[in-house]
């Protein structure tokens, strides 16, 4: 049976955590210089290498060469530590969720008080910790705040302010945080060059946004591709065949409608999202996106440069091309009229109906009051006349009458000279 990806490259060393350098930095350099606290606080989204994190900190305490920020991965510790070893006796590793209470709170604490059996500390690893009780915080505070030499706690938590107080203020606090995307695009297309797996450049970047800056969640959606990957590898129809992501080419042509003023062939659009068998609020969903990729195209010139948007070079290229087209005001209009119809389509038994009024709002900016739809007319108009600024001169000047010459006033004859006297 295969492994799943999370778990066979799971990191091992500090080094290997991908994003959160601000944490496994600081950490490494507390293990060089032997600061250490006898409490940790590890927080932040799920999959984004806390657990992971916590066990390298435990295989560093305990490494026979350390503490160290790089264990050895030869010593008995370090072997039995391991992403594929049978564990040690003197680290625990404790889900709160099903051991949280006051009890289970009492029995560590009693056990905590032993010696380790054969590492250098006894290191309990409490995941999930914004699950244990008040009670059961309340029980190990003596223990957290004045813990024997030997003894070091590892809590890691995707909520932090259900944490007790008390508790946290006793702790070294880490935040995690989201992978962004131009770290784990390269990350997961070294994992698929492992593999050995060919994957079409543009299926990485829904991968990427599948996961949603997890790596863990992002290695999951990868690891189902390859899984159904036939022989030609992981292929963008597959991908969004089987993640339910609307094809590029039906959002192109909502985008090229919208730029248009079609409305007609905004509902086409709509009718083929339907027959095709995609979910309207999933369309609205992925339109939100891209509209939002098209602003920052607009605002951010080097946007793919900087990581802001991704996505294949000829895609790259339609985006910026509709982005002119479309124009600000259209877009942050558009946008927040999508915004507001996702909001509508929650619960609601008629999405494709209330995804053709979405249309019909984007469509009709004379039909509101509001300052978006004044300013996207606004911007109609200058776009309008923009193109066809110079017919207009040469019919403006083609229909204007000639003026006709002034008259010549005849000059007044000399004066006939007087008579003589």
């Amino acid at each position: 049976m295969a492994l799943a990806l999370y778990r066979k490259y799971r990191p091992r060393t500090f080094a290997e955590v991908i994003g959160q350098e601000h944490v496994t930095e600081p950490l490494s350099q507390a293990l060089r210089s032997g600061r250490l606290n006898h409490a940790y606080l590890f927080s932040g989204p799920r999959g984004c290498g806390k657990t992971s994190s916590a066990r390298i900190l435990a295989r560093s305490l305990n490494c026979e060469k350390g503490p160290t920020p790089e264990p050895c991965g030869t010593c008995d510790s370090c072997r039995a530590l391991a992403s594929d070893g049978p564990g040690s006796i003197d680290v625990l590793e404790i889900d709160a969720a099903s051991h949280g209470g006051v009890d289970d709170a009492r029995e560590l604490r009693e056990k905590a008080f032993f010696a380790p059996a054969n590492s250098r500390y006894k290191i309990y690893v409490i995941d999930e910790a914004h699950m244990v009780s008040s009670a059961g915080f309340n029980a190990l505070l003596k223990l957290v705040e004045e813990p024997p030499e030997y003894v070091k706690f590892i809590f890691a938590t995707t909520e932090p302010e259900k944490v007790l107080g008390t508790i946290k203020s006793r702790t070294h606090h880490y935040p995690f945080r989201l992978i962004p995307p131009s770290v784990l695009r390269p990350h997961l297309e070294q994992l698929c060059a492992s593999e050995g797996v060919k994957v079409e450049p543009a299926v990485f970047p829904l991968v990427v946004r599948a996961g949603g800056g997890s790596a863990r969640d992002s290695l999951s959606v990868l690891d189902q591709l390859i899984a159904g990957a036939g022989p030609d590898g992981v292929t963008y129809s597959r991908a969004v065949a089987l993640l339910g992501v609307t094809d590029a080419s039906l959002i192109d042509e909502m985008c090229d409608a919208l730029a248009a003023g079609d409305g007609a062939a905004a509902y086409a659009t709509v009718d083929r999202v339907a027959e095709a068998g995609h979910d309207p609020r999933r369309f609205a969903s992925d339109l939100l996106e891209r509209l939002r990729d098209l602003i920052v195209l607009r605002q951010v010139p080097d946007a793919v440069a900087k990581g802001l948007v991704d996505g294949p070079a000829d895609q790259i290229e339609r985006m910026a091309a509709q982005a002119e087209r479309l124009g600000p005001a259209t877009l942050s209009r558009c946008a927040d009229i999508v915004h507001n119809g996702l909001v509508e389509m929650r619960g609601t038994t008629a999405p494709r109906l209330l995804l053709e009024l979405i249309c019909a709002r984007m469509m009709l900016p004379g039909a509101e009051d509001a300052t978006g739809g004044l300013l996207q007319r606004l911007e109609q108009m200058e776009r309008r006349l923009a193109n066809s600024g110079g017919q207009i001169l040469t019919a403006a000047a083609a229909s204007a009458p000639v003026a006709a010459p002034a008259p010549v006033r005849p000059e007044p004859a000399a004066a006939a000279p007087a008579a003589a006297a």
